[in-house]
């Protein structure tokens, strides 16, 4: 990887990761026209640069949740207080994407990362996202959050081993058809992707270290700053967006985009 493809991946990366469009199927068809896929250890590592945004930009309510989860486990917080159960809601819908995660990791980064099925899931996906946004009652808050959601939230969550899916969208439509507000379903995706993405961006970090051969740490790091600086600011946009528009200008975006990739690959323009 040299420089200017570590640039370019890292401002895609950046723009994608939290909307929901899938910031692995961007990140797979950009690296297509640099000559080859970067592969699943690329996508998870710089998402370590995005998740860090969720971090600084979240910092307060992550301050706020773990603290009351750990004085609950101490016994000097009941568990039915709000940040309590969202901290187990949180450990509790990372549980899909953990198990299915493990259980399906060659064909994650194997055959799943095939253009065609990006493809698909683009448009597949679009039509799902835009039946939710559709029929959305958008009368629950988060602090509303059951043990049952907490694990359909994760569910969802995990669809996003699939690229194309966007690990964004599919927690946010699953959100919205099961009634909660695009604010709530937004920000719950954002916590909810904390664990499985540290975890996975530091498994793949601690894997490439073990290669034979030398991996490019500098360009790596520079996209995974890039990433950072720009996740930041869409996290910012997209919450003042959602607050008063809905995703249609994304499903729209998903459909255009899966509809040009299938023309591409159908041509020969680039491989799957």
């Amino acid at each position: 990887m040299d420089w200017l493809q570590a640039v370019v991946l890292g401002i895609v990366q950046g723009l994608t990761e939290f909307l929901p469009i899938s910031s692995s199927a961007h990140i797979s068809i950009v690296g297509r026209f640099f000559g080859e896929d970067p592969g699943s250890a690329f996508t998870a590592i710089t998402q370590l640069g995005t998740e860090a945004a969720v971090l600084v930009y979240f910092r307060k309510d992550i301050v706020t949740i773990v603290t009351a989860w750990c004085l609950a486990i101490a016994g000097k917080r009941p568990h039915s207080d709000p940040d309590v159960r969202l901290g187990w809601m949180v450990i509790v819908g990372s549980i899909p994407i953990g198990v299915l995660g493990l259980a399906f990791q060659d064909v994650i980064t194997g055959p799943a990362r095939n253009l065609w099925v990006t493809a698909t899931m683009l448009l597949v996906f679009a039509i799902v996202i835009g039946i939710a946004d559709a029929q959305a009652r958008q009368s629950k808050e988060l602090r509303q959050l059951t043990v049952r959601d907490g694990i359909f939230y994760g569910l969802w969550q995990a669809l996003a081993l699939i690229p194309g899916v966007s690990r964004s969208g599919g927690t946010i439509a699953g959100g919205l058809f099961m009634g909660y507000t695009r604010e709530a379903a937004a920000r719950y995706s954002f916590l909810l992707a904390i664990p499985a993405v540290l975890l996975s961006g530091f498994q793949q970090l601690f894997d490439i270290a073990d290669d034979p051969v030398e991996p490019a740490w500098g360009p790596i790091a520079l996209a995974t700053l890039i990433s950072f600086a720009i996740g930041y600011a869409v996290i910012s946009w997209l919450l003042r967006y959602i607050s008063t528009h809905d995703f249609k200008p994304f499903v729209i975006y998903r459909i255009v985009l899966a509809l040009v990739l299938f023309a591409l690959l159908g041509t020969g323009t680039i491989a799957a």
